[in-house]
């Protein structure tokens, strides 16, 4: 299969790429700047330009594009620049995949797209939160139509938290809990939907390559867990004690609406659609995935 990739140079664009390659398939990657190897193909989604034969032969398309929304405050500025690094994107390759007849559309989304569930377990049959992020993730999704109504197959894949050994949150996390400076945010109580990075890759990669799998699909790993759970199972991991605890109002202060719905808000997604499709996770309790990680 060939496969065009945009988003190709981040953390799990990467490991993607590497995944696809070692089971056989041809990849072509989009790139922002001047090509400087053979698979590489410039294009400027502002303006709408791809390099003239970029979807030649292509039979399928994975969206991995996004800025990160950490760290910094979320003014207007910002978070039309969150909302644009989405967007943006995702209407050109959905344009040119209903085109030039591509019959697969891979597109990164977000669990934020529940906003705040509290207990409420969520898969992808619910509805969208309220939120900055709900509204983000709704745009983003709704930006692949003209590929869905130009007859591909469109996945559109909600992602939770990467756990990853280099690269993610845990790089931020994993020195501050060996210092034994970690510990809950706010009162922990929040669900914190995580997926091991091997997973994140064999999700999509299964996303992919199987035929049926459409829509909204949670890359999750089988167990949430709430923040102090997820805080003592990273102290287990790299044998430190977690003890610390951050107080809801210092992230407030420091992140502002960020902070709100990145922190102390959560989703207790569950990846229902991705088991039912036959997918096999690695790693299905954090323990797993953190020992991974670390």
């Amino acid at each position: 299969m060939r496969v065009l990739i945009a988003g190709s140079s981040g953390l799990i664009g990467s490991a993607v790429t590497a995944r696809l390659r070692q089971r056989g398939h041809d990849i072509r990657r989009l790139v922002r700047r001047e090509p400087g190897r053979p698979d590489e193909l410039r294009w400027d989604p502002p303006s709408g330009e791809i390099s003239a034969g970029a979807f030649d032969g292509v039979d399928a398309v994975v969206n991995l594009c996004g800025a990160p929304l950490l760290p910094g405050r979320w003014s207007g500025m910002r978070k039309q620049m969150l909302l644009d690094s989405r967007v943006e994107p995702t209407e050109v390759l959905a344009d040119a995949v209903a085109e030039h007849g591509v019959g697969v559309l891979v597109n990164a989304s977000a669990v934020g797209f529940y906003g705040d569930t509290g207990k409420s377990i969520v898969d992808e049959k619910s509805g969208a939160g309220r939120g900055f992020l709900a509204e983000l993730c709704t745009a983003w999704e709704a930006a692949t139509a003209p590929a869905r109504d130009g007859g591909a197959r469109v996945v559109l894949a909600r992602t939770g938290l990467v756990l990853a050994r280099e690269g993610g949150l845990l790089t931020v996390l994993r020195p501050l809990f060996r210092l034994c400076l970690g510990g809950r945010l706010g009162d922990g109580r929040q669900y914190q939907p995580w997926i091991a990075l091997e997973d994140e890759v064999g999700a999509l990669v299964h996303a992919l390559e199987h035929q049926t799998l459409a829509g909204p699909v949670n890359l999750t790993g089988p167990e949430p867990v709430t923040n102090s759970e997820f805080t003592r199972a990273l102290g287990r991991a790299v044998h430190r004690p977690a003890l610390g605890w951050v107080p809801a109002f210092a992230m407030r202060l420091a992140l502002g609406q960020a902070a709100e719905e990145m922190a102390l808000i959560g989703q207790r997604a569950v990846p229902r659609a991705l088991e039912e499709s036959g997918y096999e996770f690695r790693h299905r309790d954090v323990g797993s995935a953190l020992a991974a990680a670390t």
